[in-house]
């Protein structure tokens, strides 16, 4: 015999249908959205950038920029034109001629560290005003981009592993792999000689990574530019370098090709008088100039190095989470209810709703809402809010089908037989099917939790500074990578362990 649908699932109107669907599209299109980062200011002056090579009288100060703040972008993991030290503070080449310039020209800037393709992404989204990120100047670059005089000329050297005896020249290659920071002078190069050679180029996304390829004999060499592989030796990276320096490009700011022209005139300005006083040599000598290896503390000596910034890492992917999760039970309790409804469109939606968040990865999401929709909207979103929106609506979408699993664990006649004593239908749910329902779905949401806290490290890559981010720029300045990733991974561990158990608790308590 045909059971008759249970009374929820025969409640529903077209009014909630509609509100439910503007609802979703306004978190999905980020409508109102506000933003937290700087946007890229409205430019009396569009001239023309100055010509590579060319001089800028020293003195010279644009008033068009003073008072005003820019937020640029630029790379992680870059040592030592940009990378954190002890404390994690962003220093680095790049930072302190950044930080003269603008002091020198009179405005402020807002530092967004993203990693190299995500600062290039950042800007063509209009996120931020400019980039400097040991950014080679070539042909290619100057279609998209406008950029500065050279402020660094650059070069490649290959390197490999400290015991390495066998690799001393480019013919040791043949047949073997190695390694390049994708986008880089050095991938350029190394593709340039590969055929010549008999090799394989393997590009990564950042040094330190690269530098733990070779040293885990994935690849046999790096080839990376001769101050980033001087200064990582210098720090004790395990490698040695084997090659003379190759000649290559100039580094530059850079700027989206016909914007922010002002900015780029104050930056050539501002270069100019850091090289006529002094100032811009005394920047590279202070990274440059170490020729010695320096010795490292022990473990418990990196752990309490590490600690501040560890402990803000942790900080905003708690914030992150809590945030995420509360905003995500609500989605997950609206469409779970949308889910068990007998209106085909509260259903309809619901479903899409889910198959949309759940069929495509979290990384894709996090790079829409932060690179993808600005453009789309004109609305830059800061990274706080980019993350917390991907969480929300990743996790709200797992959290609806928690939801209609408790509602349709329950047994429809209790609804009816509830409904037969004389109980409203919402008194009915509320009293008889949500507290049984609550009971089933409450493991299914601590576990949820869990897997949103870890989805935070995630955001990473769009530059938000949560615990793995952290720790990545902890051990792409000391190049330890194995003992920093060991902590990161046992500050996880404590704190799930900790809410889980917490977690259970309130369970037993509030569901006896």
């Amino acid at each position: 015999m045909l059971r008759r649908p249970p009374m929820w699932r025969r409640r529903g109107g077209t009014f909630a249908a509609l509100a439910a669907f503007f609802t979703v599209a306004i978190m999905f299109f980020g409508i109102g959205g506000a933003s937290a980062l700087t946007a890229p200011a409205t430019l009396a002056d569009q001239s023309a950038p100055l010509p590579l090579g060319s001089t800028v009288q020293t003195g010279a100060v644009h008033t068009d920029v003073k008072g005003k703040t820019f937020a640029i972008a630029t790379d992680t993991t870059f040592a030592p034109f940009e990378f954190r030290d002890g404390s994690g503070e962003l220093v680095g080449i790049d930072m302190d001629l950044l930080r003269a310039i603008a002091t020198d020209q009179g405005f402020e800037v807002d530092v967004k560290s993203l990693g190299f393709d995500a600062a290039l992404q950042a800007l063509q989204s209009n996120q931020v005003s400019g980039v400097i990120a040991g950014m080679s100047i070539t042909d290619e670059r100057k279609k998209v981009f406008d950029f500065s005089a050279p402020y660094f000329d650059s070069g490649v050297q290959m390197a490999v592993t400290k015991n390495n005896q066998d690799i001393k020249s480019y013919e040791d290659l043949k047949g073997k792999t190695v390694v390049a920071k994708r986008g880089s002078e050095g991938e350029t190069f190394a593709n340039s000689i590969k055929g010549e050679y008999g090799f394989t180029v393997k590009a990564l996304a950042d040094s330190a990574t690269m530098y733990d390829d070779v040293k885990a004999g994935n690849s046999v060499a790096v080839f990376d530019d001769y101050p980033v592989l001087a200064y990582g030796v210098s720090q004790n990276n395990g490698l040695k370098i084997v090659t003379e320096k190759e000649q290559g490009s100039s580094y530059g700011f850079a700027v989206n090709k016909g914007q922010n022209q002002d900015l780029l005139a104050a930056f050539d300005s501002g270069l100019a008088n850091l090289k006529a006083n002094g100032e811009y040599q005394k920047i590279l000598d202070k990274y440059l100039a170490k020729s010695e290896v320096e010795e490292q503390g022990g473990f418990f000596q990196l752990v309490k190095d590490s600690f501040p910034a560890l402990m803000k890492g942790l900080w905003l992917t708690m914030v992150a989470t809590v945030l995420s999760l509360a905003i995500a039970l609500v989605l997950g309790v609206v469409f779970g209810f949308f889910k068990v409804a007998e209106s085909r469109i509260l259903r309809g939606i619901a479903t899409t709703y889910v198959a949309i968040f759940r069929g495509t990865p979290l990384l894709v999401q996090a790079f829409f809402f932060y690179f993808g929709l600005p453009q789309m909207t004109g609305q830059p979103l800061s990274v706080l809010a980019a993350g917390v929106i991907t969480l929300s609506l990743n996790a709200g979408a797992y959290m609806t089908e928690i939801v209609r699993g408790g509602i349709q664990s329950v047994d429809a006649g209790q609804l009816e037989a509830s409904r037969s004593l004389g109980l409203g239908y919402v008194t009915s749910m509320r009293r008889v099917v949500v507290p049984q329902a609550v009971k089933i779905m409450t493991p299914s949401f601590i576990n949820q939790f869990v897997i949103t806290l870890k989805d935070t490290s995630l955001l990473a890559v769009i530059g938000f500074a949560e615990l793995t981010y952290q720790g990545q720029q902890i051990y792409a300045s000391n190049f330890r990578t194995g003992e920093t990733l060991l902590i990161v991974a046992a500050l996880y561990f404590i704190v799930i362990t900790a809410l889980t158990q917490l977690s259970n608790v309130v369970d037993r308590k509030f569901n006896k």
